[in-house]
Formats: structure tokens, C-alpha cells, sequence
């Protein structure tokens, strides 16, 4: 018996047949000028895009400028999408996850600067800010660190990471079989913890 999984807008036969890619219809429909087709799709991802650029910048304003940014940048460039090559909703959040990337990246220079400034004014007990300026230098390194890893391992890693999608969700998404999504998961924080010198 045929029973659909409906994850987030995508169903999943539980027969393993491929996924219905309801947000690929939707950017194929955008790339012609459907207004209609695009409200629908910022209805459906712009709460997990906001989510996930909100996880990036911490900042809430500036991750709703990023969320305009990002379904703009959906308006303009749908026709780019490509199906063949992953799912419609993978595609939208890795825009938005490299749009979140690129506004840490464009305000990295002055921030270090600033927080240059302000820890040498600091003394021991504002030993929080000093901890959070780091943390948050530590997250630029890995977000520069995943942009190396091959296509597929660093979109299932910013699925579950940044998206907070499950193993199984991801396999979904991805139309991929579930081992074969933690095998890439797997590599893929192997490849990281090199890249960042980090030995485990």
C-alpha cells in the first residue's frame, strides 16, 4: 500500500520511489514570472530560510534583510535552477545559507576591528564579550571551511546544521538514500576537521 510522508511540502512515498519536489514546480513556474507561484513558495520556506540565516547571523534584523535578499535573488534567478541536479527546496537554502555567509563575511572586517577596539578597553569581568567575539570568529572558520567541501557533502551538512534538518529529512530532500546521506555527512565533517586543523 502507497502511503505519502508529506515532510515540509515535500511528499516521500514510502515505497522509496523518488520525491515530489513541490518547490522545484514552483521555481519552474517563478522562472516564468508566476507571481502566484513565488508567494506560495515564500509562504513555504521563508520561515526555515529565516531560521537558518537567523542560526548564521544571530543578528534578527539583519537576517530579515538577508531573508529579501535571498527570495529576491529566488525572483531573479530561478531560471538557474536546474532539477536534475537536487531539489528545489536544497537550492533555496543554500542561497540563503551563502547569503548569510557573505553578510558575515562583508561585515567581518569592521566587526574584528570594533572588537579589537573594545577588548582592549575590557577588563576581566567582561570576560562574556570576549567569549562571544570568539565564538563567533570560531563560526567564520567553519563557514569557510564548508565552502571547500564538495557540493553534496556540504549542502547535506548545511541541511542538518543550519537547517536543522534529521538524517532522514535530508535523505528525503536530497532524494538520496539514507546511508548514502550519512556516509557524505560523515566525510564531510572528516574534511572539515582538517581543514580546520582540528584532530579528534
Amino acid at each position: 500500500m502507497l502511503v505519502d510522508m508529506v515532510i515540509d511540502g515535500i511528499d516521500v512515498p514510502e515505497d522509496g520511489a523518488e520525491p515530489i519536489d513541490h518547490v522545484g514546480e514552483l521555481l519552474q513556474r517563478i522562472a516564468g514570472g508566476d507571481q502566484t507561484a513565488f508567494a506560495r513558495l515564500y509562504d513555504m520556506l521563508s520561515p526555515r530560510a529565516f531560521g537558518l540565516i537567523l542560526r548564521v547571523l544571530v543578528d534578527r534584523s539583519q537576517s530579515e534583510e538577508v531573508l529579501q535578499e535571498v527570495f529576491l535573488e529566488v525572483w531573479q534567478s530561478a531560471s538557474r535552477f536546474v532539477p536534475k541536479r537536487g531539489q528545489g527546496r536544497s537550492w533555496v537554502l543554500t542561497i540563503a545559507h551563502r547569503r548569510a555567509v557573505d553578510r558575515v563575511r562583508s561585515s567581518q572586517a569592521s566587526t574584528n576591528r570594533d572588537m579589537r577596539a573594545g577588548l582592549r578597553d575590557l577588563d576581566v569581568a567582561h570576560d562574556g564579550v570576549a567569549e562571544q567575539a570568539e565564538l563567533r570568529i570560531e563560526g567564520e572558520r567553519v563557514a569557510t571551511a564548508l565552502s571547500t567541501l564538495p557540493d553534496a557533502q556540504r549542502e547535506a551538512l548545511t541541511l542538518a546544521y543550519y537547517g536543522g534538518y534529521s538524517q532522514s529529512e535530508i535523505a528525503a530532500l536530497m532524494g538520496a538514500p539514507l546511508g548514502t546521506i550519512k556516509t557524505r555527512m560523515r566525510d564531510g565533517l572528516s574534511r572539515l576537521r582538517a581543514e580546520m586543523g582540528v584532530t579528534a
